[in-house]
């Protein structure tokens, strides 16, 4: 259920809230009075002066429909009930996963939910696998999976999104939603027995100011921001009811609805002393031990090692009454793991019980009885790309044909062969082959030829006239020799397509130095621009729309500033074609210039291969692997 990154893509470089000045300058205005918001809010926020209606006027002339409000767990559950199970569990449990066939049998058994919930050990501990420690545990700074693993279980919000990437609101949190037939207002109603875990009650004053800080440009918002321009104002109009004011009726505006709340009561004043929300002593107070809106809290954060969550009993429980899902586990605990090998041994040994796999460790180190004597495994399709990105705003990659010149020059069949053992199938696109955006024809991948690099890069200036082994090019009246480093997270395979890019470059005379950096580290230097170039990838995002964060002119994630007037008219075009064949028109156009410009090199798409302890029950995946949708990890669980 608690998937509220609503940001279009999250970093895998190895991602689903106005304060002015601080605070609020508009009063929460319980009953609509009417009153002008935005009379003093100067240069501190991204909205503009609004007139709040009174909530009678706005139910007199407005028209509503009915949105899905419902229970995720109780769906799938439904869904099950009408499927026949491939395997039993126990045969399952004896399978390796060797072919499609067992895949889809382990699937089948394994990723079933409980009959009841008295077939759950709810007093278990998880141990799960973080791949590299997150930079923030604060919702709305963001910006990478692992941080959205996290966030899923500690954050608030009123929206998801389930395997199909439709959106819903989960009952757990709502009461209604409805949207106006002209599509410039949503009204949610939310539950009236929520609570932060320091016991205040998470009302809609807490969903309003948390949109109002999220526009507050001093705030550094990494990815949550994207779209949300296009909100006009959220009123609270008492603690439960909310009106979403939109400016368009574009066909975006559910995905806007998606956003983290934080709580009101510990940031309104706090944050005009710290808009970073992160270095002053308060804010790193709360960074350690945050006060969190969903099923779990911190308990324990040791930096680089672990992160401890356990289950909120104030969550499911309300005035003696369980009103909730009970979660399926008491404790999860996050390891951090950096290197995938020793990740592989705590796999092995029990120490954690799930894990995602590189390709040889899928193919030669998880096929022995060393292996499934504890664990199983499990593959899913994952709309996930990698690619080498190009920093337009250094002097080696301003020019398209030296980002083409990049792209021949890379040796797809060792990387995709050797490498990643024939796993990963090639990427061609900025939207997946399946996604409703995706080419209607596949388009033809690029493939290594060094000649062809070396007449583009010629053709740009970049020549070895001094016969030194290395190209150069007089720029500005100095000459500058094509030596750039090329950044990537310290995990193995990927210094390893860093270095296979190195050699290919070796070749025709340009120095490629590999650079492998602290994940963290290598977030804050893409953020800041501080790259030449970086391997790093993209989850998808539930809706194209949202990849406008990566190529619009000036957007968050545009760490290689890319910028084309063309492609910020076409992403605002299509959010005003409400016909979804006609949005997607839009999109391949976008596409088709952004593959000829190649500010990526898109490499591979990488499926989802997953190793879980055999205790494991529940698991399934989405396009956004097994997690980062709902139910999600949610519906995982070991048995009594």
């Amino acid at each position: 259920m608690r998937i509220r990154v609503q940001s279009s893509l999250i970093l895998l470089a190895f991602s689903l809230v106005v304060v002015f000045s601080g605070c609020p300058s508009k009063p929460d205005y319980p009953g609509g009075n009417g009153s002008k918001t935005g009379s003093d809010e100067g240069p501190d926020t991204l909205l503009e002066p609004f007139d709040v209606p009174l909530l009678k006027d706005l139910e007199a002339k407005v028209e509503w429909e009915d949105r899905p409000v419902y229970d995720i767990m109780e769906k799938v559950r439904e869904q099950q009930a009408a499927e026949k199970p491939l395997a039993t569990v126990a045969e399952a449990l004896k399978l390796k996963n060797t072919s499609d066939v067992a895949n889809d049998k382990i699937l089948s058994a394994l990723g079933r939910l409980p009959e009841s919930d008295a077939d759950v050990n709810d007093d278990a501990e998880i141990n799960r696998l973080l791949p590299a420690d997150v930079k923030s545990t604060n919702p709305v700074l963001a910006s990478s999976t692992y941080e959205t693993w996290i966030n899923g279980l500690t954050g608030f919000g009123l929206f998801s999104f389930d395997d199909k990437m439709e959106p819903f609101a989960p009952s757990d949190v709502v009461v209604s939603w409805q949207t106006s037939k002209d599509k410039l207002y949503d009204k949610v109603v939310m539950r009236d027995d929520l609570v932060w875990s320091d016991g205040k009650p998470i009302t809609a004053h807490d969903v309003a100011f948390s949109f109002q800080l999220i526009m507050n440009p001093k705030v550094p918002i990494p990815a949550v921001r994207t779209g949300m321009e296009t909100i006009l104002w959220i009123e609270a109009y008492d603690d439960h009811t909310l009106i979403y004011f939109h400016r368009d009726p574009l066909a975006t505006n559910v995905w806007n609805l998606n956003f983290p709340v934080i709580p009101k009561h510990i940031y309104e004043e706090s944050v005009n002393d710290d808009p970073t929300l992160a270095d002053s002593d308060y804010h790193l107070k709360y960074e350690e031990n945050p006060v969190c809106g969903g099923p779990y809290k911190f308990v324990k954060r040791l930096k680089g090692r672990e992160i401890v969550l356990q289950r909120r009993e104030d969550w499911f429980m309300h005035d003696g009454k369980k009103v909730r899902h009970k979660p399926n586990f008491k404790t999860v605990r996050f390891r951090v793991i950096e290197d995938s090998n020793t990740a592989l041994l705590a796999l092995k040994s029990g120490q954690i019980e799930e894990m995602e796999f590189q390709p040889e460790q899928w193919i030669d180190q998880t096929t022995g009885d060393d292996f499934y004597k504890l664990n199983t495994k499990a593959r899913g399709e994952q709309w996930v790309y990698y690619y080498f990105g190009w920093n337009m705003e250094t002097p080696y990659f301003k020019d398209v044909r030296v980002r083409q010149a990049m792209s021949y020059c890379v040796d797809y069949d060792h990387l995709l062969n050797t490498l990643c053992y024939g796993l990963y199938p090639q990427s061609s696109s900025e939207y997946h082959k399946d996604s409703w955006a995706g080419p209607k024809t596949p388009r033809t991948p690029y493939k290594q030829d060094l000649e062809k690099a070396e007449e583009l890069l010629e053709e740009a200036g970049w020549v070895d006239n001094d016969g030194d082994g290395v190209r150069e090019k007089e720029i500005n009246g100095k000459k500058v020799k094509f030596e750039f480093s090329v950044m990537c997270s310290n995990q193995q395979l990927r210094i390893d397509i860093c270095t296979s890019l190195k050699e290919s470059l070796d070749r025709i005379g340009i120095v490629c130095n590999v650079q492998p950096t602290e994940f963290t580290v290598m977030q804050e230097r893409a953020r800041e621009g501080k790259f030449q170039a970086q391997f790093a990838g993209w989850g998808t995002g539930a809706d194209p729309f949202s990849t406008e964060n990566l190529w619009g002119t000036g957007q968050e994630r545009n760490y290689v500033n890319y910028s084309n007037k063309e492609v910020d008219d076409l992403f605002a075009k299509a959010k005003f074609e409400l016909e979804r064949d006609k949005r997607a028109e839009y999109y391949r156009k976008i596409d088709d210039i952004l593959w000829e410009a190649q500010p990526y090199t898109w490499l591979y798409y990488r499926s989802a291969f997953y190793g879980f302890n055999k205790n494991l029950r529940g698991y399934s995946f989405s396009p956004r692997g097994p997690y980062s949708y709902s139910p999600g990890f949610d519906a995982i669980y070991t048995e009594q």
